[in-house]
């Protein structure tokens, strides 16, 4: 287990190999439109956007992606490297991105979370909601 301090910061272009490697490492890599290298530059750049690195030793752990549009925010994505996780880096990522997302005048914070993620989000005190989410793909 890591005992170096977890210091997180907001996502440079550095970062992007790193985290194409956890994301595909976690499986959380099926939309390179959504998750690849230019929507992180994208997303880098998106005033309405939380884009969050988790570091430890100089080395990117892990990243969590939220929005917040004036009246909702909402978490897209959380991933911590597998070497890196059980160490409480996405509790950290987590409480950062809900700091600043409240910070920017949230008053709630969601998340889009796959069934087998709910009790670690249920956890950290997220509720359940009896909605869905669905994706439309090509042209609008």
């Amino acid at each position: 287990m890591n005992t170096e301090p977890i210091a997180v910061r907001c996502f440079r272009e550095t970062d992007i190999a790193p985290l194409v490697r956890i994301l595909t490492a976690n499986g959380q890599y099926d939309f390179p439109e959504v998750e690849g290298p230019e929507a992180m530059r994208r997303v880098g750049l998106c005033s309405a956007a939380v884009f969050l690195c988790a570091e430890i030793d100089n080395k990117v752990a892990g990243c969590i992606r939220a929005t917040y549009d004036g009246a909702r925010a909402i978490i897209h994505l959380l991933s911590v490297d597998p070497q890196f996780q059980k160490q409480n880096i996405g509790r950290t990522l987590v409480r950062a991105a809900c700091t600043e997302l409240k910070h920017r005048g949230a008053p709630t914070v969601a998340v889009t979370a796959t069934q087998d993620s709910q009790s670690y989000w249920e956890g950290l005190d997220f509720e359940l909601l009896p909605v869905f989410l669905m994706l439309k793909t090509g042209a609008p």
